[in-house]
């Protein structure tokens, strides 16, 4: 039986689950994540969208959705994939270490690479 992961927001107001492992795990350092986390990157995963359900009203800006009562950063939908804010799930700390890291070139001096995640100056590509 697959494992099954569950997270939500600071409030409670939304939930979400995901089944299974996710196909990829990384780092972004880009400026909107940054902006999105309030932090130096965020920490996510993919999974296809059909492993991916959610409980709860929650809002969306840029494709980017969170509570709009507590403004957690929840996760990000398209109609193929579920990218989820790992921060945002119950099990800490997430046993998800990351495969890739983007933006590597806005990655703060004081951060040290992922070792033996791929490093991509800007977005990696989708398969990596």
């Amino acid at each position: 039986m697959p494992t099954t992961y569950q997270g939500g927001c600071r409030c409670g107001a939304v939930r979400y689950q995901v089944t299974g492992e996710p196909l990829k795990v990384g780092l972004c350092h880009c400026t909107d994540c940054r902006r999105e986390t309030g932090s130096t990157f965020l920490y996510y995963a993919d999974w296809p969208v059909d492993r991916f359900s959610v409980t709860g009203t929650y809002a969306t800006f840029e494709g980017r959705s969170f509570c709009p009562q507590c403004g957690a950063p929840l996760f990000h939908l398209d109609e193929t994939g579920a990218e989820i804010v790992l921060g945002s799930l119950d099990q800490v700390p997430a046993a998800f270490v990351p495969t890739r890291e983007g933006w590597i070139k806005r990655r703060e001096p004081w951060l040290t690479p992922v070792k033996g995640a791929g490093q991509f100056e800007q977005d990696p590509p989708h398969a990596a």
